[in-house]
């Protein structure tokens, strides 16, 4: 099978030899093609399997070769913030290299940098569902969203039973009205209930699409036990011990925030962030 990657410009190629990216994964080689191709997609497939990358990419590749000019190309919408930090991080990597900018703009922007964005806006800009509503009804930046070319929306199952889900697709609908052409669609997914709904709120009425469900098979080895409170840090440490990073994931936001008020007083050393 020919390696997809070979269908990306060669900077982008460069870029990926640097970071010692040699095969695409199965959610790559299912997703460049059709965006390549400029096709809606609904790209499924589970969490650490490439579908960021499997949308970014080919969208690099559109705008080293089609979609150069003025205003933001692309919005990248994601529904929690601290997902839009990881984000941004990850674009960023490869796009600073090829001359792509990239912005990050919700609620906690600061008002200078919001105005930095709004005066000189970037190819690809980053964003919450609540954020993207509200740049819709300001008035500097229907110039710069008249240009947009694509919009990729991640983790659609969080948005899709919800309210919130709703309000993109009206929001969607309204940046149709600003484009001078329709916008090509990519909605990223781990899991999915009822892929006709998901994939209305996305496509909305009348457009064509394609679903990708790319299931990709990995060992999990799991194992269970039980620990005594107290001796919850000793037994983490032991686990986490000679691992550069490690995720622990607790029932409720009060056990998330007494573990780790547990962990530092164990003055173990570790870098600690809590998320809920």
């Amino acid at each position: 099978m020919k390696n997809v990657f070979e269908l990306l410009d060669k900077r982008i190629r460069k870029e990926l030899e640097k970071m010692g990216i040699e095969r695409p994964t199965p959610p790559q080689v299912a997703g460049i093609p059709h965006i390549l191709k400029g096709r809606n997609l609904l790209l499924i497939s589970p969490t650490g399997t490439g579908k960021t990358e499997a949308a970014v990419l080919p969208i690099f590749h559109r705008l080293l070769n089609e979609w150069r000019g003025p205003g933001i190309k692309v919005i990248y919408i994601t529904p929690l913030r601290a997902l839009n930090r990881d984000i941004f991080r990850r674009l960023l990597k490869i796009a600073k290299n090829l001359s792509i900018s990239v912005d990050l703009r919700h609620g906690d922007t600061p008002k200078k940098e919001r105005k930095r964005i709004a005066e000189s806006p970037p190819d690809i800009l980053i964003t919450t569902p609540e954020t993207f509503q509200a740049l819709l009804v300001l008035k500097q930046y229907r110039p710069h969203l008249r240009w947009v070319r694509a919009v990729i929306v991640d983790e659609v199952h969080e948005l899709a039973e919800s309210k919130r889900g709703v309000q993109l697709s009206v929001g969607l609908e309204r940046l149709y009205d600003y484009v001078e052409r329709d916008f090509q669609r990519i909605g990223l997914s781990a899991t999915m209930g009822d892929i006709e709904v998901i994939a209305g709120l996305i496509f909305g009425v009348g457009r064509n699409f394609i679903v990708e469900n790319v299931f990709s098979p990995r060992e999990l080895k799991v194992s269970v036990e039980y620990v005594e409170w107290k001796a919850v840090p000793k037994r983490i440490f032991e686990i986490v011990s000679g691992r550069r990073s490690a995720i622990i994931f607790v029932n409720t936001r009060q056990m998330a925030e007494s573990l780790t008020e547990l962990l530092k007083s164990s003055a173990s050393g570790l870098k600690l962030s809590v998320h809920h």
